[in-house]
């Protein structure tokens, strides 16, 4: 894996991930922010920079659904973050992690009774969370 080295763009990237952990974010997002936080970077800087993360393991990159565009999340709060399952709440975008035992039992039942193996790293299951029930 190449080195990924501390430029001050990627620094800017990572103060905002780490402002929004629980949530999946898309590159115009991350633009806005740093535009109305007066910190010049271009669209094409962040890209790139969301991929090398991406790449060294920081953030999860997701697809929409309708494949158009992509999310991200930062990651190293939860590093096992490919071993379970995510909820995100349609509402507040909060992303809620699911380890607990229950991920045992559901990848058993899947492989066990459907002969599915599951893979969890882009598995995101939609809803409401409890606040915004």
């Amino acid at each position: 894996m190449a080195r990924i080295y501390r430029t001050k763009c990627r620094t800017y990237i990572l103060e905002y991930f780490q402002l929004h952990k629980e949530q999946r974010v898309n590159a115009s997002d991350i633009f806005t922010y740093l535009e109305k936080n007066n910190k010049k970077v271009d669209l094409a800087t962040i890209y790139r920079n969301l991929e090398k993360m991406t790449e060294s393991g920081t953030l999860l990159k997701y697809k929409t659904a309708d494949g158009e565009s992509c999310l991200y999340q930062y990651v190293e709060p939860h590093a096992n973050c490919m071993e379970h399952l995510h909820m995100q709440c349609r509402n507040c975008g909060k992303i809620i992690h699911l380890e607990c035992d229950f991920m045992n039992e559901i990848t058993n039942h899947l492989f066990k009774n459907h002969g599915f193996l599951l893979e969890c790293k882009n598995s995101v299951l939609f809803g409401l969370c409890e606040n915004c029930r």
